[in-house]
């Protein structure tokens, strides 16, 4: 279905979060081609590495989240950047994986400097899913898995049942591993990137029990979800489909932009990337998800300068700065951007342990 998306924005070259100047994504994962639920490896992490720093802030709604440096990215508190997010399975013995990820930066001299020459302190802040019951529940990602999916880290990377997506289940179906961005062309945001990443794995649903479409799916640019509609017997098909244990939850993820932002800015970004969330998950934030996003600003691209560019009014005196109309703006893409990513999310997902992807269900392709 074609989307109905405006005129005056496309997605970027990758249509992914490495679509922002300044990010790299890596994985990590561990599944067994034979693993059930209890049984097995079934798990993984994904880090998005901002190796020259990103301001950067989050914002935490679901009643169940597992956080790592949340508070340190409170605006008002003094560290301004961080060099590393980690998304990761295991709830919250998967945190253990943000270790790993600080070893990697460290060795590689990236992080806030502190004290005499070459001393420094990476900054990851990071999230989990609580996906234990899909696999064994001692098999999780660690420090070493952290490690790895640094190392691993590119521009190019895989989504659906990958890095921290590889365990995930979206309600009844298939969760994983989404991304998507978008190239504003025009406003006070042109020339903006905007990206976003998400690992699905919540309790609610994704797609509509009327339609059998994902929720996002309007929300697409161009034809990039190629949804042909559902027949009747898939959606029966899939309305029969065993409800979700109501503690295997958590939605998490990044939102990211190369136009420069303070922390305050970054905090109304990731709030914003809330919306997109809710738009595409239903119900979201609930006690027992622990939904969070980060939200990045990488600061290497630019947008109109009201005091220099004519073409942007700027505000009246005590009025509303100008720059405001640039967030604004940033803030409704990267709604946008959360929404289809998570639309990704699920498209993209391969069956594990007997969970079945929606392509599979819906026949879709």
């Amino acid at each position: 279905m074609a989307g109905a998306a405006g005129t005056d924005r496309k997605a970027g070259a990758g249509n992914a979060l490495t679509d922002v100047s300044g990010l790299l994504v890596g994985h990590w994962s561990r599944l067994d081609s034979d693993a059930s639920l209890g049984s097995g490896w079934a798990t993984g992490c994904t880090v998005v590495l901002a190796p020259e720093g990103a301001v950067a802030s989050a914002d935490v709604r679901g009643g169940g989240p597992g956080t790592r440096e949340t508070d340190l990215l409170r605006p008002e508190n003094t560290v301004q950047h961080v060099h590393g997010v980690l998304l990761s399975g295991g709830s919250a013995y998967g945190l253990s994986a943000a270790e790993g990820v600080m070893r990697w930066l460290e060795e590689r001299g990236h992080g806030l400097a502190i004290g005499g020459e070459g001393l420094v302190v990476p900054i990851v802040a990071g999230a989990v899913i609580f996906d234990l019951p899909v696999g064994a529940w001692g098999n999780r990602p660690d420090a070493e898995s952290g490690y790895s999916a640094a190392g691993a880290a590119s521009r190019h990377f895989a989504t659906g049942s990958a890095g921290a997506g590889t365990a995930a289940r979206a309600g009844a179906i298939k969760g994983g591993v989404g991304t998507a961005s978008v190239v504003l062309s025009a406003g006070p945001a042109a020339g903006a990137t905007i990206g976003a990443l998400l690992v699905v794995n919540p309790v609610g649903s994704v797609y509509s029990p009327k339609t059998g479409l994902p929720w996002g799916a309007e929300s697409e640019i161009g034809n990039e979800f190629d949804l042909p509609q559902p027949s009747e017997e898939q959606i029966a098909t899939a309305a029969a489909l065993a409800a979700k244990g109501t503690v295997v939850n958590t939605t998490i993820g990044v939102v990211a932009t190369d136009v420069p932002l303070d922390k305050a800015g970054c905090k109304r970004l990731a709030i914003a990337g809330q919306t997109g969330l809710t738009r595409a998950i239903r119900p979201a934030h609930s006690p027992l998800d622990g939904d969070t996003i980060f939200a990045l600003s990488t600061g290497k691209g630019g947008v109109p300068d009201p005091e220099t560019d004519s073409s942007v009014t700027p505000a009246p005196p005590h009025g509303i700065p100008a720059e405001t109309g640039v967030l604004d703006a940033l803030c409704a893409a990267a709604a946008d951007c959360v929404e289809r990513a998570i639309v990704h999310a699920v498209l993209d997902a391969a069956p594990v342990a007997g969970i079945p992807g929606y392509r599979d269900l819906f026949h879709a392709k």
